[in-house]
Order: structure tokens, then C-alpha cells, then sequence
């Protein structure tokens, strides 16, 4: 699958056009493909249970927060859609109602799935452990100006704040 990226002089476009570049990596290298193994009984009429799941993942992906953002951001991308060869996405009710037809049985098995997806991509396996792993935890609160997207006012631990500066 040959992915191109540009300007189109037509009427349906993404806004999710680096998903979609994902989206096609995910599905020439078969990265998904671990969900199949969730079994979860159900009726399967316009979307399989997998892609149902799938479209799960890719509203996280598309930062909708609560599952109810399906519907405003992602019902409209029939662009994003056919890349996996769904006409549109599904109702975020239908999502919900698959979330909720999980069992304990079923959550296992997507969290084995999910551990095959991220080990596969993983570097940690390759890592020289004769040698040391650093990690960097900086929990130093970094300060920022008041008109800074989603800025929001903070605690500093042992930081003075000037009066005029909150």
C-alpha cells in the first residue's frame, strides 16, 4: 500500500492525516492483529468485534477523551474509515455496548493482545543490559505563562510565588 500525503482540491479530506499514515503502517505490517484473539460474542453487522475495538484504539489515538467524542470527531472521516475498509466509524453507542460486553475472561485476553502489540515495537529487548538502563524521572515543575495553552495554576513545592505572578 503506497501512502501519499498532500493538498486535494476535493470536498472530503482528513484532519487526522498523520492517523492515517499510522493507520496504514498498522495494517501493511499487521500490527493489530493480535486483537483477533478476543473473542467477544457478538452480533457482527456492520463492524466486527475487532474493529470495533480497533476503532477504540484509534478515537484514543485521535485524543477523543470520553467515548462520546466518537460521534463529532471521527463519525465524519470517511477518509480515516477506508483506509481500513469501513464505509464510516461506528456509533460510539456501539463501542460502548462492545466495552461493556466484556468479561473478565475477554479483558484477559486483550490484555494479552495488547502485550503482544507493544512487545512486538518494543525496544527493551534489544537493550545491552551489561550495561546500565538510565531513565530520567525530572519532576521539576516547569513554570509557564498564564496565556499558555491549557496552562493551569500549580503547586511548587519550596517555590515562592511573587504576588502579581498568579
Amino acid at each position: 500500500m503506497t501512502v501519499e500525503i498532500g493538498f486535494t482540491d476535493e470536498l472530503v479530506n482528513t484532519q487526522y492525516a498523520p492517523l492515517a499514515v499510522l493507520c496504514a503502517h498498522y495494517q501493511q505490517h499487521h500490527v493489530l492483529e493480535p486483537l483477533e484473539q478476543v473473542q467477544i460474542p457478538l452480533k457482527t453487522r456492520d463492524f466486527s468485534p475487532t474493529d470495533k475495538l480497533i476503532q477504540v484504539l484509534l478515537s484514543i489515538l485521535a485524543s477523543c477523551g470520553p467515548l462520546y467524542e466518537v460521534n463529532p470527531r471521527l463519525r465524519c472521516e470517511s477518509g480515516l474509515a477506508t483506509i481500513w475498509g469501513w464505509p464510516r466509524f461506528a456509533d460510539q453507542s456501539s463501542l460502548s455496548r462492545t466495552l461493556d460486553a466484556l468479561t473478565l475472561k475477554q479483558i484477559e485476553q486483550l490484555r494479552q493482545s495488547t502485550a503482544q502489540i507493544w512487545q512486538a515495537g518494543s525496544r527493551v529487548k534489544a537493550h545491552d543490559w551489561r550495561g546500565y538502563l538510565w531513565l530520567d524521572f525530572d519532576l521539576s515543575g516547569l513554570t509557564c505563562s498564564p496565556r499558555a495553552e491549557a496552562s493551569q495554576k500549580g503547586y511548587f513545592s519550596g517555590k515562592k510565588t511573587l504576588p502579581d505572578g498568579s
